[in-house]
């Protein structure tokens, strides 16, 4: 057998789950078969296997297998919310549309975010979440397609970038800053505000391990009032 590690098989079938070759909550094949594929002890595949399952990555039950969690362990210090949930919670109706999608360069503060090469590209987004048809908040994201390849099959036609990544992707940390700023013309424009109006912006980067996802900036309406359980 080769002289493979526990942590090369490790990153291996990482690299699988973020490339949605297998799916949140889908049982991939088992120590014997992942031996027998690596060319292994199945000691080995087990230490990797128990690692990813420490990390909150995939679930191992007795019997029962290895499957990839539904909703991966965040070590984040505060749940990432699902905007949908946040406008229906209002009690109003929610629909979301896709402003701008494009690929391209980005500026270097997201390269910079992303660690992404000086020519490399990424895939920029501006959505609106409406709230019974009124702008409820405006997001700008940035996405690193080398983390999340599956996402340019996406359409967000049904689904919003925010919640796709928060049920698709998993991630281990992030930093997040939270801010009052004064709309800009284009920010006003799109919450149909005044310019200079006072809103409340989140600004995240999250990442697993050192892939790093996405980088975004939210904008939510005036009233807005942000909750989270500590």
């Amino acid at each position: 057998m080769n002289a493979i590690s526990h942590k090369i098989i490790r990153e291996t079938l990482l690299e699988r789950i973020q490339s949605g070759e297998w799916e949140l909550g889908e049982l991939i094949p088992n120590e014997e078969e992942l031996a027998e594929e690596f060319g292994c002890a199945r000691t080995t595949v087990n230490r990797a296997l128990r690692a990813l399952a420490e990390e909150g990555i995939v679930i191992r039950k007795r019997k029962g297998g290895t499957r990839v969690c539904e909703l991966p362990k965040r070590e984040a210090k505060f749940e990432i919310p699902i905007v949908r949930q946040q406008v229906e919670a209002t009690g109003a109706v929610y629909r979301h549309k896709i402003v701008c999608r494009e690929s391209k360069k980005p500026p270097i503060s997201v390269s910079t975010r992303l660690h992404l090469g000086a020519d490399e590209k990424a895939l920029y987004l501006e959505a609106l979440h409406l709230a019974d048809e009124r702008p409820f908040a405006f997001e700008m994201r940035w996405v690193n397609p080398a983390a999340v390849p599956h996402i340019e099959e996406e359409k967000f036609d049904t689904i919003s970038v925010n919640e796709w990544l928060i049920k698709s992707v998993p991630f281990s940390s992030g930093d997040v800053s939270f801010s009052a700023v004064n709309a800009d013309c284009d920010i006003a424009d799109a919450l149909d505000v005044t310019e200079g109006s006072a809103l409340f912006l989140v600004d995240r980067t999250t990442w697993y391990d050192q892939s790093f996802i996405t980088t975004l900036k939210l904008y939510y309406n005036q009233g807005f009032k942000f909750y989270s359980k500590l």
